[in-house]
């Protein structure tokens, strides 16, 4: 299949990954797997066996309210967490094939609803945001934008850092979840063809 270029004669891709089927539930799987792995899983609280605090018998057994011995337990304030929450990896397991299958999808989705554009180059040689803004918008661009570039430059990342809602990644750095939340994607041809090799 054919890719369209902005400005120049189409690229030939490959149909299986940016023509592919959409898979919702693969898609998704990966996506909640990816933002897990994020999550730090450093949450710690104490049990009332290590709150520091006495276990002495805090008052008489009778006339005094309620009968109970150490002031750790978690019915006292300052006691201990009856079922406390301890460091932890929120971590999934998402083989290399669903990953790469998942990637595939969301590429060949965005061709299809017309949300992936491909262009010959940024041309961005000076660290310019009104010329960045400029190049969006002839390219009608608008909301989130994801920028994929096969390495990308410091003028480009100088150009587009004031822009809202506009990330600059590598191909290497490329994710699922950076994929789904843009509104738009473009990609210059060097980027689409080192896609396809990592992907294919």
């Amino acid at each position: 299949m054919e890719l369209n270029v902005i400005g120049a004669k189409p690229v030939e891709v490959s149909e299986t990954i940016f023509g592919g089927e959409f898979r919702e539930d693969l898609i998704h799987q990966v996506v909640v797997a990816y933002q897990a792995a994020g999550r730090a899983g450093t949450k710690a609280q104490k049990t009332r066996s290590e709150v520091n605090g006495t276990t002495k018998k805090s008052k008489r057994q009778k006339g005094g309210g309620a009968r109970h011995g150490a002031l750790t337990a978690p019915i006292f304030i300052g006691g201990g967490v009856t079922f406390a929450a301890k460091p932890r990896s929120f971590e999934q397991k998402v083989n290399r094939k669903m990953y790469r299958g998942a990637l595939r999808s969301i590429l060949a989705e965005l061709n299809r609803q017309g949300r992936l554009k491909v262009v010959e180059d940024f041309g961005v040689d000076q660290p310019k945001t009104k010329a960045m803004v400029g190049k969006l918008a002839e390219l009608e661009v608008s909301g989130r934008a994801l920028l994929v570039s096969e390495s990308s430059t410091e003028e480009l990342f100088l150009a587009t850092r004031n822009i809202p809602y506009v990330h600059v990644v590598d191909v290497a750095a490329l994710n699922p979840v950076s994929l789904v939340g843009a509104d738009h994607v473009v990609m210059t041809v060097e980027s689409v063809k080192k896609i396809e090799e990592w992907l294919a």
